[in-house]
């Protein structure tokens, strides 16, 4: 433990991901998700370590502050992704104001030809899913949960994670969440 303060922070600046081609990554987004490209970095050598890797780093408007951003890195080798972690893991989600800008997203998402799954109900909010170019998972969320859901399962997560950290199986404070789930199906 330390005695000096801790940091403020005020949000997220940006999240940054590769890509495998910054043009046609900005030109999905903005095609699929009406996301603007908002900014673009380019340099031959990284600016925090000096070394010699030409990028290309792009920024795209989520929405509500929140951006985005993708590095092209030609000269790396190919990129993948982690083969120990199941594909539905590692994704990025953005909200959707309701359940019609759900269904609407999911309906351009399907015109573009990529394969949609959803929506699926998790109880408190409604999701679509699909991958961008790059084998990058997207979720679309739509809230639906009430305040008072939301401050049980707040309530209950102190006591959920210390149960999974004991027992690593999935405990049951919410299990009520999974039936409202299944009921609504």
């Amino acid at each position: 433990m330390t005695d000096l303060p801790a940091p403020k922070i005020n949000g997220i600046h940006h999240v940054a991901y590769r890509c495998k081609d910054a043009k046609e990554t900005a030109e999905f987004y903005k095609r699929v998700l009406d996301m603007p490209f908002t900014v673009a970095f380019s340099e031959d050598y990284v600016p925090s370590t000096g070394a010699y890797d030409p990028y290309m780093h792009i920024f795209l408007d989520a929405g509500g502050g929140n951006i985005l951003a993708f590095f092209e890195l030609p000269e790396q080798p190919e990129m993948g992704r982690d083969e120990n972690t199941p594909e539905w893991v590692q994704h990025i989600a953005f909200q959707a104001p309701g359940m019609d800008d759900l269904m609407a997203a999911k309906a351009r998402a399907e015109a573009e030809g990529l394969e949609v799954i959803g929506p699926t109900n998790h109880g408190i909010f409604k999701s679509v899913y699909f991958f961008d170019p790059n084998g990058h998972r997207l979720e679309l969320a739509c809230n639906t949960g009430t305040p008072e859901e939301m401050a049980e399962l707040e309530r209950v997560a102190p006591d959920m994670l210390e149960e999974w950290s004991r027992t690593k199986k999935a405990p049951q404070h919410a299990a009520w969440l999974h039936e409202k789930a299944r009921d609504e199906h």
